[in-house]
């Protein structure tokens, strides 16, 4: 247990198995902030997802948001990107990749400073404690793998 500890960040290997569902991508193309598809749509495995956290984290939770991110072969989000979050919201991202993407990474920043790396890996589940100096990036994925696709289900919680 982390014992509400704030600004805690964990990885849970193989936590959840869950099929990327049929939806309409729409593309974000801001591409000064970031470029990859979206859905935002709530799968079946959010409850469980935020039961788990609450569960590590000794906090109770309810979804705020919910995002299903796609990044192919050029993609990336910036950390100018995010929002700074003033509550101590939880992010939940897990990985629904169909295999892994070396380099293809979550970095999550405090104050500007990577303190937590999240890998592109199936089934991996990041929890993330988002205070007011936290922000996060997905890195840019390289045009040298153009196979690459990295399906990565994002859950806010409070």
């Amino acid at each position: 247990m982390l014992e509400g500890l704030r600004g805690a960040a964990l990885l849970v290997p193989d936590a959840f198995d869950c099929a990327v569902p049929e939806v309409a991508w729409q593309r974000y193309g801001k591409i000064d902030e970031a470029s990859y598809d979206f859905a935002d749509v709530e799968l079946p495995i959010t409850n469980a997802m935020i039961e788990r956290a609450a569960t590590q984290l000794e906090r109770k939770l309810h979804v705020r948001s919910t995002r299903l991110m796609r990044l192919r072969a050029g993609d990336y989000a910036l950390a100018h990107h995010d929002r700074f979050h003033e509550d101590n919201p939880v992010e939940l991202t897990l990985d629904l990749s169909p295999m892994s993407v070396p380099g293809a990474e979550i970095h999550y920043r405090r104050r500007g400073n990577v303190f937590f790396r999240v890998p592109c890996e199936p089934r991996i589940l990041a929890i993330v404690e988002r205070g007011p100096t936290v922000s996060c990036n997905h890195t840019y994925i390289s045009k040298l793998t153009p196979d690459a696709l990295v399906i990565r289900y994002v859950v806010l919680a409070a």
